[in-house]
């Protein structure tokens, strides 16, 4: 019953991302591909002084963040390792590093990020913006933020952008539907997990916003509700 649910989901999101993937172009307004999350640039700079910095994209994508990321150490060492469920984004991420010039920044990887083992000590940066939901249940969420955290590099740092309290509702009849995530956690709870991994780093930012938006999904107007935090650490 679990399989087919997450089955279920994963379906409709990827029909849901490759439909954006399509229609529009990275970094072209319209979508919420049009630019990189200020937060995750904005903590970049921690590792301006750096010769050589080593970053984790999990759940990239085409490379919202990932492609800018690369862009800042072009004349530096280090790469960009992204990680992605769907080798159609992944397909398309290499394309869009040929033509921003850091293909020799970009590596990809084809996984499920709640199966990716994250080697140990090896990553400055670990960036999760809006995926760490799409794990197939809180205990692979508890164990990617473990996974996260081991390889993470002394005074290296995590920026988690995390959804919860997800809400779903049909414009037209005004009901509300079972919200199609694979992980919904309340936000008082994932505080909880978050704070308990999180136990003896410096923490950076935490910031909640409450967010609404409008989406379609199978001819369906959906009012989409949720409470976006933004969680950054950094290991001592």
């Amino acid at each position: 019953m679990a399989y087919s649910r997450i089955t279920k989901i994963r379906e409709e999101e990827r029909k849901y991302h490759e439909a954006c993937y399509e229609n529009y172009k990275l970094f072209e307004e319209g979508s919420w591909l049009s630019k990189p999350v200020k937060t995750v640039m904005d903590t970049l700079s921690y590792f301006d002084g750096y010769d050589k910095v080593n970053v984790l994209d999990l759940g990239s994508g085409v490379g919202r963040n990932s492609i800018p990321i690369a862009q800042s150490l072009k004349h530096r060492e280090g790469k960009v390792l992204c990680v992605d469920i769907m080798q159609s984004a992944l397909t398309k991420l290499l394309v869009y590093s040929e033509q921003f010039g850091i293909s020799g920044q970009i590596e990809t990887h084809l996984s499920d990020i709640g199966e990716y083992d994250i080697p140990l000590n090896t990553f400055d940066y670990i960036v999760a913006v809006s995926s760490l939901e799409h794990v197939d249940s809180e205990q692979s969420f508890k164990r990617v933020l473990t996974n996260m955290a081991q390889g993470t590099k002394v005074n290296g740092v995590n920026c988690l952008i995390v959804n919860s309290n997800l809400q779903e509702i049909d414009k037209l009849t005004g009901e509300e539907l079972v919200p199609l995530i694979e992980l919904n956690l309340t936000t008082e709870h994932l505080y909880e997990i978050l704070n308990e991994q999180y136990v003896g780093w410096d923490i950076l930012l935490t910031t909640l916003n409450k967010l609404t938006f409008n989406i379609e999904r199978n001819g369906r107007q959906i009012l989409l509700k949720t409470d976006c935090l933004t969680y950054v650490a950094r290991k001592k």
